[in-house]
């Protein structure tokens, strides 16, 4: 049994994004940066991946899901599948499906899904890339939550977790804390995992 992995750079108050989606105000680079591409070159998307001249195996997951609004800012400069070194799940009720032969869109409940990848026979973990509603739908089948907390505060914007569809308010979730690694850049590594998962 894999794990699914909520791996997210998120800020000091908890977004994950700006009101307007935006999240440019993340540390961009520094010694955090060096340490992913080292230990999880492939959460990198394919323009950064070509930058640093990476083109190996996974070190940790070989699947990623995220919505729509997680996609739309590569759609947006025509980048039709960002991580094309993974198997990609995109949940929207708008897309229309991909013509890319590694990027699924999925219009139905992820639960079922997720519980069929994490049954899966593979070494691999898999990654929640993006964003909060998909999270909150997730959130019962969360086994790990791995953040990245830059040291920014935004009042407001896109939460870690937000309800979308399902229950509202969440039912309390405890995780345990794992490791902390902080950084130079001022970018904290913080890891917390359910208690059955270990």
């Amino acid at each position: 049994m894999r794990n699914l992995v909520y791996y997210i750079a998120v800020t000091l108050d908890g977004f994950i994004a700006a009101p307007d989606g935006s999240y440019d105000c993340f540390v961009p680079d520094g010694d955090h940066l060096d340490a992913i591409v080292d230990e999880l070159p492939e959460t990198l998307p394919v323009h950064v991946r070509d930058m640093f001249g990476l083109d190996g195996p996974p070190a940790r997951f070989d699947t990623l899901l995220m919505g729509r609004e997680t996609l739309q800012p590569a759609l947006d400069v025509g980048i039709t599948s960002p991580y094309p070194h993974l198997r990609q799940y995109v949940f929207s009720r708008t897309l229309a499906p991909s013509d890319d032969p590694t990027l699924t869109v999925v219009n139905e409940d992820p639960i079922g899904l997720v519980r069929s990848l994490k049954a899966e026979d593979s070494e691999y973990d898999v990654w929640i890339c993006g964003g909060g509603n998909l999270a909150g739908q997730l959130l019962p089948e969360i086994d790990e939550l791995f953040l990245k907390v830059n040291p920014v505060v935004l009042g407001r914007g896109i939460g870690l977790f937000s309800s979308g569809i399902g229950p509202d308010p969440f039912p309390a979730e405890r995780f345990e804390h794992l490791e902390s690694r902080q950084f130079d850049s001022g970018v904290r590594f913080s890891r917390f995992i359910r208690p059955d998962a270990r």
